[in-house]
């Protein structure tokens, strides 16, 4: 079955006259975004009291102004360190860093300072919001907007500093797993 089939008579443009809004199985829902590949970053945020988490919902919004997007789950500890800092930053993980992108979607790993020993960090020059040692790029922001995501904040962030090593292979997420360009 192709996804034209699954279409109500007419296709879309009869789908948007009507007025009940569709509704979906959240699992398939699930499948179907997930077979949009996407990197995976770490977003931190905080000076005294970092927080971090892995996140894949992260772009570019504009180069001029430089400004980003990400999306945090409202009740993510990091969420309320971004609104509390006005600042967070993005580190863009290489193919090698699995294990960090693991420990930071874990949702029972310790917190506080602890939340980090696990990886190398440094503080970010403008923010102090760590930066993880061995990312691709990673970029500090100041936080200029947040937007109602349904059970998500968007975040826009102006782009305050930034850094890139020498190009290596990402780590990538796809169809509920991470993957690498040479997997």
């Amino acid at each position: 079955m192709t996804s034209t089939d699954r279409l109500p008579a007419g296709g879309p443009a009869t789908a948007r006259a009507g007025h009940q809004r569709p509704t979906h199985d959240r699992s398939e829902l699930r499948g179907v975004l997930g077979r949009f590949a996407t990197g995976v970053t770490v977003l931190t945020a905080g000076r005294t009291a970092p927080r971090g988490m892995t996140a894949n919902s992260f772009t570019s919004v504009s180069l001029d102004p430089a400004v980003i997007l990400v999306c945090v789950l409202r009740t993510a500890a990091v969420h309320e360190t971004i609104l509390a800092e006005q600042a967070f930053a993005v580190s863009v993980l290489s193919g090698g860093q699995e294990k960090a992108a693991r420990h930071f979607a874990d949702r029972h790993r310790p917190r506080g300072a602890e939340e980090f020993e696990a990886v190398e960090t440094v503080p970010g020059r403008f923010t102090g919001a760590p930066v993880l040692v061995g990312a691709q790029a990673w970029l500090e922001c100041e936080l200029t907007a947040e937007y109602d995501g349904g059970d998500h904040s968007i975040f826009l962030g102006s782009v305050l500093d930034i850094g890139r090593a020498p190009a290596d292979d990402p780590l990538l997420y796809f169809a509920g797993g991470f993957q690498r360009l040479d997997d």
